[in-house]
């Protein structure tokens, strides 16, 4: 097989994101036969058909997903090397950093990480993109090449995404959250959201024979929030979230072995050794943690999304 060049990766990469041979086109400033027998050539030197044509424009195949992916982690270490070759001769790291976190860790952990990672390394730029944490979640943006380092829930029962290195952050347990006053919470009805994944708690979920069928199950944890302080039922959330709960709402103990989640981050092999990811790692595990969690012992490992 013929090596690509960057030229062509981006061609690849421009086609997937913008669903068409046209559209990418006129992004990428050249004829749409141009992009046609760049991808054509591309096929021919990998083997194999990336993307369906057809009136719809232009879709990813397996193998095209597949290579996009590769595309876009090989672009963005081309892109990482200028700064990163530069950090090794001057100490200074500068350039960018691409965060991909879950929005309870966004809210509650990762401003302090941010105010300490700029205010040590004031050159470099980091770029956060909340992603629900629900299929391959902010592991999978990592893998994908959309992001440099995901703050993840990291789990024995999560699905795997190979390739990636992992690191634990903290442990967390989930408490019934419930409205206030209420002497018989685990009576109301329960209340349950997208990201609240079962992969942690399925075990224990399965030995309760109190725990209703969710009458209500909405996409964002907040909004769980305000329907308990509301009244309107009951929610077994994870620690993390519980954090700045709205008025009107309490938060019982799931008894003395509730379940928990790991959380942490996930990264390249590549990525792990660049200045810009090993400065925000160290400020990961330099901050306080946030109240409610425990730290874990450092490990590697997969990352897993849940």
């Amino acid at each position: 097989m013929s090596d690509l060049g960057p030229h062509e990766l981006r061609i690849l990469v421009t086609v997937e994101r913008e669903r068409g041979f046209t559209a990418a086109a006129v992004s990428l400033g050249m004829t749409q036969s141009a992009v046609s027998h760049a991808v054509r050539a591309c096929e021919r030197k990998i083997g194999a058909v990336l993307f369906d044509r057809g009136r719809h424009g232009a879709r990813p195949t397996a193998a095209g997903a597949r290579a996009v992916a590769h595309a876009r982690r090989i672009l963005r270490l081309l892109d990482a090397m200028g700064s990163d070759v530069r950090a090794a001769e001057s100490g200074t790291v500068a350039g960018t950093v691409r965060i991909a976190a879950f929005r309870s860790i966004a809210a509650h952990l990762l401003p302090a990480v941010l105010a300490g990672l700029t205010a040590r390394h004031p050159q470099l730029v980091p770029q956060v993109t909340i992603v629900r944490e629900v299929g391959r979640g902010t592991a999978g943006e990592v893998a994908d090449g959309n992001a440099d380092v995901g703050l993840a829930t990291l789990d024995a029962d999560a699905t795997a995404v190979p390739g990636l290195l992992a690191g634990r952050l903290f442990e967390e347990s989930y408490a019934l959250a419930h409205p206030r006053g209420q002497t018989r919470p685990r009576e109301l009805p329960l209340i349950d959201w997208d990201e609240n994944c079962g992969s942690y708690t399925a075990h224990w979920w399965a030995r309760q024979d109190w725990i209703p069928p969710a009458t209500i199950t909405v996409e964002d944890d907040t909004v769980v929030l305000s329907l308990v302080a509301r009244g309107i039922g009951m929610a077994i959330m994870p620690r993390l979230t519980l954090l700045g709960a709205p008025e009107g709402l309490s938060v019982t103990e799931l008894g003395p072995q509730p379940p928990t989640r790991r959380v942490g981050y996930v990264t390249t092999p590549e990525l792990a050794r660049t200045a810009a990811v090993r400065a925000l790692i160290r400020e990961l595990r330099s901050v306080p943690l946030p109240s409610g969690t425990t730290p874990v012992a450092a490990g590697g490992g997969r990352g897993g999304a849940g």
